[in-house]
This record gives C-alpha cells, structure tokens and sequence, in this order.
C-alpha cells in the first residue's frame, strides 16, 4: 500500500487481501477487526507513552489500520493523490466526518507527502484510550462548547501551524454521520484559509464500512458489502469571504456521496 500511494493517483484494494479463513472462523464478525485495532491502538499508546511516538510511528499506525481493514475484507478506493502530492505548500483539507475509520487512515495517506495535523475535540486528547497518541501529534484542539473560542484558537493556532508547514485537517461538521448534511458543514476551513492565504483541498469520504458501538463508537461493527472511499479535490484558492469556494465543497463532497451509493 505504502509504495502504491507514493507513486500513484489512485489506490484500490488489491483482490486477494481478505483473510477469509479468519472471516469464517469467526462467523464474518467483528471480532478479528476489533482485535486487530486493538492491538494497534495499545501499541501505539505505549510507545506514545514512554515519549517515543514521532512521525514515523504515526505513520506506520495508520498504516496498519489501513491494512487491517483490507485484511478483514474492507475495500478501499482513493482517487486524487496527485493533488496532494503537486501542492509545495502547507493546505488545510476538509472533509466530511462518517466514522472512526478516516481519523485513523487519513494520516498514513496525507503524512507522507506532506507533514499535517489535525483540528479535534478536547474530548479526544482526554480520551484514556487517544489522548497520548493525539497529543504527540501537536494538534489544534477545540471544545466545541463555545464558538467563539474556538473560531479564535482555530484562527490563531491555525496560522501558527500552517506558517511552520504543517498541513490541517478539519472536520467541519459537527458531529460524525453517516449522511452528509450541509448545513453542519461550517466554513471555519475556508475562513482560515482566507485568513492564511493558503489552499484548501475538499475531501469526499464514505466509511460507513465502519459503524458506531452500542457502547463505544470507536468498537462498532463492520459491514464488507460497503466499500471505504475517499476522493481528494484540486486545491482551491479562498477570496473574499471564502463563500463561493465553501460551496464548491459542499458541492464536492455531495456528488461523489451521491456516485458512491448509486453504485453501492
């Protein structure tokens, strides 16, 4: 995966990657998933621990999620790569937000092509489970209770980030959801990248191979019959107030939703 990615515009999972004799074993359940993405998470968590979880182990963590989910019969689509991979300075990305699945993929993808973080919740940098990983990761963090506070540390922190180098990865909405509502879609993205001068790249994403857990939704079930897709945009130039560029991924994301579950 890592080399296909690296070199190509498109990556599509591989026919021969599915582990069926554990699918069977395990009745097609969740349970080979779950494990194998536990097992990915403590690792991680320990070495983020001991103050040892840099780019690199980041990188290979997601890497392995990636692989897992193609392991337990996930496919997965990208299409885009070289509009990240032609951009030579630091982006912000916006994306629409499914599931747990792309929190944890988008930085195998994105990392190696150019350095990124991303804009979160406080919830997830206090998570027992993240909040090691996550801060290792020097993200921009919000507390999603007070707008604007968090319009003034996204503003500020932002252009602190960007001017160092660092791409941005934000979810505008404001929650996780399987359908994709627009006017959750808020335009801090854009209003920063006005306020940066830098581009943005829209992301469509489809990860509801990955559902939400009764009791935690980062421990869900799986669903092969649908595939994880992830298409990234031309980057954008934002003018003026950002209004017509914020439409046009809107615009983006819903129509390559739309193709994806026609075809689904």
């Amino acid at each position: 995966m890592r080399s296909e990615i690296t070199a190509a515009n498109e990556y599509h999972t591989p026919a021969d990657t599915r582990h069926i004799f554990l699918d069977r074993l395990t009745c097609n359940s969740r349970f080979i998933f779950t494990m194998l993405f536990l097992k990915a998470i403590f690792s991680s968590r320990y070495v983020a621990r001991k103050g040892l979880y840099k780019t690199a182990q980041w990188v290979n963590s997601s890497h392995e999620i990636f692989t897992d989910v193609e392991r337990c019969g996930g496919q997965i689509h990208i299409t885009g790569l070289d509009n990240i991979r032609n951009c030579r300075q630091p982006v912000i990305f916006l994306s629409n937000h499914m599931s747990t699945l792309e929190t944890m993929i988008l930085p195998g993808i994105i990392q190696p092509m150019t350095d990124v973080t991303f804009v979160v919740k406080d919830a997830l940098v206090k998570h027992w489970a993240f909040r090691d990983v996550m801060r290792s990761r020097n993200p921009i963090v919000l507390s999603r209770f007070n707008a604007r506070e968090d319009f003034r540390i996204v503003m500020e922190q932002g252009q602190e980030r960007l001017k160092s180098g660092i791409s941005i990865i934000i979810f505008p909405q404001s929650t996780r959801r399987v359908e994709f509502r627009p006017s959750e879609f808020n335009s801090l993205g854009t209003k920063l990248a006005a306020k940066s001068g830098v581009q943005v790249i829209p992301i469509a994403i489809k990860t509801d191979f990955w559902g939400f857990g009764k009791f935690s939704n980062y421990l869900g079930p799986i669903d092969r019959t649908k595939p994880v897709h992830i298409a990234f945009g031309e980057p954008m130039h934002v003018t003026g107030t950002g209004r017509e560029e914020h439409q046009k991924i809107i615009e983006f994301i819903a129509s390559h939703l739309a193709i994806w579950n026609n075809d689904h």
